[in-house]
């Protein structure tokens, strides 16, 4: 299965030389992983769906691979794809104005907005579905992201079909729409305040990392929180924090297994096992009567 993207692994370098050829030869390109610092041949990551072998490090993966690996194969049906966000406030930074930015994003990642939306049937369970992509400006939140979240929520209210959104917004609300980007925050809360308000059940996936107005959102009101082990979540980062309040912070701050601790999530899930579990949970939110034959 390909991979589209390794935003948290960086290419080595030419001091690496020397560990590569301890590496079996014509085994391809290699990565380091930004944690450990282990050199990993491409494949071998690929083949243990991004996640380091040495660590245990989740990886940035993109929303198309999020989705072959969560959806029964040719089931997912993609909505509202032609959405594509405008820059409504000409809004420019070191030069670059927003609007060549979505360009150079939409033809990196050959998606036009940061989330991937649909349907589809997970071990024949049929879910909606959305999944931001942390390649697409860090995955955050802008206002078609935020238009597709919640057509998304209306969609599995009209169809009562349980909604499931993976987030790896690490970006947040996306600053580059201003208020625009601030308003979805309310909008997609409110879209998931009626789905609690009808029974539809909500699981809310969380990956490295998801932060600002994606965590102050629709990332930490699910009927069910999950987290990757070691997913960085939380409204405002442990740097920022430290710097306000003049104070060392605890270990481990805003990973998953301190935000378990502290009753922000309900479960941490490997990689590997995340399709299981939500399947699982589904049984568990709806009874086995939403599997087809």
């Amino acid at each position: 299965m390909a991979f589209f993207g390794w935003d948290k692994l960086k290419l080595i370098g030419k001091s690496d030389k020397q560990q590569i050829n301890k590496k079996e030869e014509g085994s391809g390109p290699a990565v380091k992983c930004k944690r450990c610092g282990e050199i990993i041949i491409k494949k071998m990551l690929e083949g243990n769906l991004g996640v380091c072998s040495h660590c245990n490090y989740h990886s940035h993966i993109s929303a198309k691979t999020r989705i072959n690996l969560l959806i029964d194969e040719g089931t997912f049906v993609e909505h509202d794809s032609d959405l594509r966000s405008l820059d409504i406030l000409g809004f420019e930074r070191h030069g670059k104005s927003y609007s060549k930015k979505l360009e150079q994003e939409i033809k990196k990642n050959r998606m036009l907005s940061a989330m991937l939306s649909g349907v589809g049937k997970l071990k024949e369970r049929p879910v909606a579905i959305g999944v931001t992509d942390p390649n697409f400006i860090a995955g955050s939140m802008g206002s078609v992201v935020g238009e597709k979240f919640t057509r998304l929520a209306e969609h599995a209210l009209e169809k009562r079909l349980p909604l499931i959104v993976v987030s790896g917004s690490g970006g947040g609300a996306r600053m580059h729409e201003g208020l625009y980007s601030l308003m979805q925050m309310a909008k997609t809360s409110a879209a998931l305040g009626k789905l609690r308000e009808a029974g539809v059940p909500y699981i809310s996936v969380v990956t490295d990392s998801t932060m600002g107005g994606i965590w102050a959102s629709w990332a930490a009101l699910g009927d069910v929180i999950i987290g990757e082990p070691g997913a960085h979540a939380g409204f405002t980062g442990p740097r920022v924090i430290k710097t306000t309040i003049n104070q060392d912070l605890p270990e481990g701050f805003q990973r998953s297994e301190f935000l378990l601790e502290h009753g922000q999530l309900d479960l941490i899930v490997e990689r590997c096992e995340m399709r299981d579990k939500l399947a699982s949970l589904l049984d568990l939110l709806l009874g086995d009567t939403t599997k087809t034959a």
